[in-house]
């Protein structure tokens, strides 16, 4: 089954009076929302005792959690010591989302810098592999590390960058973020067959179940000559994309991702929206 979350809480969520993230779990359940995308973006500072608490209340309302690592993790970075601080975080999330009840992480793989692509592809590569290794050691194997691709073009993270990076470890996955890779691309993922061609690339490199239980993130993003801007809610009508052609691509290969949304405040009602949607292609 695909299944359809948000990327922590709406504008309406707090409109309702709401406070706690753990009650977002009966919210999410209320409006059919199947997953919940807990960030640790800007720092991982949630105790395990609110974890806990956090986990149990998703768990009793049937909403699976899932997690994003901080943003600013970079396995391009030449510095051994700073590489071994971005694999504690990718680490550190990992037992966090399993203490929330998840077990897949978001994670944001690198940036340029100042240094050729060429080379700070080679040392993200070799970062990665010592992260592969470490992961074997902790893990009792039931965990994904979901490489996103990135939406600046100075940011490492192109769709087949990705697709290299997961050939690297049976725990990597794509994290296929559609509004970052139409920003980078100027607006050129419009028609199913765009969107096709995005999965055919991850699909000559790693074995199809990778791709099947995909993860993705979704959105309209503004962007510019340098890719990505901001993120935009599904009543953008100037940038894109646009949901329904990714939901034919998906429905034509028989995927099964988790499909997170990540709109400006309104991640709520176009995760919905999507959903809706998707289940009309069924018909």
């Amino acid at each position: 089954m695909i299944k359809f979350g948000v990327a922590g809480n709406s504008r309406s969520f707090y409109d309702e009076g709401n406070e706690s993230t753990a009650s977002a779990a009966v919210w999410c359940k209320e409006r059919g929302i199947d997953v919940f995308e807990y960030s640790f973006g800007k720092g991982i500072n949630l105790s395990d005792k609110t974890a806990e608490f956090i986990g149990k209340a998703f768990a009793e309302a049937g909403v699976e959690m899932t997690v994003h690592a901080p943003y600013y993790i970079n396995f391009s970075n030449p510095d051994p010591e700073m590489i071994g601080k971005s694999i504690l975080y990718v680490l550190n999330s990992l037992k966090k989302a399993t203490i929330l009840g998840g077990n897949r992480v978001v994670v944001h793989p690198a940036t340029q810098g100042k240094v050729s692509r060429e080379i700070a592809l080679e040392v993200a590569q070799n970062n990665l592999k010592i992260l592969a290794s470490e992961l074997e050691q902790v893990t009792g194997g039931d965990c994904k590390v979901c490489l996103e691709t990135m939406g600046k073009l100075s940011q490492i993270g192109d769709e087949r960058e990705i697709a290299d990076f997961c050939t690297l470890s049976p725990y990597f996955i794509p994290c296929i973020d559609f509004g970052h890779l139409n920003a980078r691309s100027q607006g050129l993922l419009r028609k199913k067959d765009d969107f096709l061609h995005v999965f055919d690339v991850f699909l000559e490199k790693l074995p199809f179940e990778k791709v099947k239980y995909t993860h993705i993130h979704f959105s309209k993003i503004m962007y510019g000559s340098k890719g990505e801007i901001k993120h935009l809610t599904f009543e953008d009508t100037e940038y894109g994309p646009e949901f329904e052609p990714l939901g034919e691509a998906i429905f034509q290969l028989g995927l099964e991702p988790y499909i997170i949304c990540e709109s400006d405040g309104t991640q709520a009602e176009d995760t919905v929206a999507m959903k809706k949607t998707y289940k009309n292609l069924l018909k």
